[in-house]
């Protein structure tokens, strides 16, 4: 509890205390007054200054657009990359075209010997090469067309195909081995090929020299 008030002078400066806070009081919010007063003010300038307004109208939002390719060049790739397919068949056998020796080195036509001998001594740098192992027939048809007309782009000279030698096919043939081959020797880019070294594959691959550019 607060004390008594004991004399009539305790009582007026009591009185003075709360007359001091009263003042206080009106004074701060006479302050706050004129702050109101003076934004309000200056608000009202800024709309005389700069007149009537209009809220902007909102654009029409659009839905993203993204071009959507050429179906006339995607049918035309995929035409090409057929065609490139279908220009090697397995009707075709290069047996008869084979050397007798045991690297079955092919040749065309008006290319003479001493090419392929070059070929299997490694006179030409293999400048890169395609590693069909593990493809099925169809995968490796299409690889193979397409590899070469790549090759063909960019001048290449000598590269090594990879076929495997047939050990996970069914009964151990080397399918891709005949097949490649027949392959290779109907590309009339393709003027010569022979079993690669043993260091660069062997009986698991042939090295392929190519036309040069003119």
């Amino acid at each position: 509890m607060a004390e008594p008030i004991k004399d009539f002078a305790a009582l007026q400066g009591l009185q003075r205390e709360l007359k001091t806070q009263q003042q206080a009081r009106e004074q701060a919010e006479a302050a706050r007054r004129r702050r109101e007063q003076a934004a309000a003010l200056e608000a009202d300038l800024f709309k005389r200054s700069i007149g009537a307004v209009a809220p902007l109208a909102a654009p029409e939002r659009q839905a993203a657009y993204t071009p959507r390719p050429e179906p006339i060049a995607r049918m035309h790739l995929a035409d090409e990359q057929a065609a490139l397919a279908e220009s090697l068949s397995d009707d075709f056998s290069v047996e008869t075209l084979m050397d007798t020796d045991e690297a079955l080195s092919f040749a065309r036509s008006g290319i003479g010997s001493d090419t392929l001998r070059k070929l299997r001594r490694g006179h030409w740098v293999i400048q890169s090469q395609l590693d069909l192992h593990g493809l099925r027939t169809e995968e490796a048809r299409t690889a193979l067309a397409e590899y070469l007309r790549g090759v063909g782009k960019r001048g290449l000279r000598c590269v090594r195909i990879i076929h495997g030698k047939g050990l996970g096919s069914i009964n151990k043939e080397p399918v891709l081995k005949n097949k490649v081959r027949n392959w290779l020797a109907q590309k009339d880019e393709v003027i010569a090929f022979c079993q690669a070294k043993a260091s660069d594959g062997g009986s698991g691959a042939l090295v392929v020299l190519l036309k040069a550019q003119s």
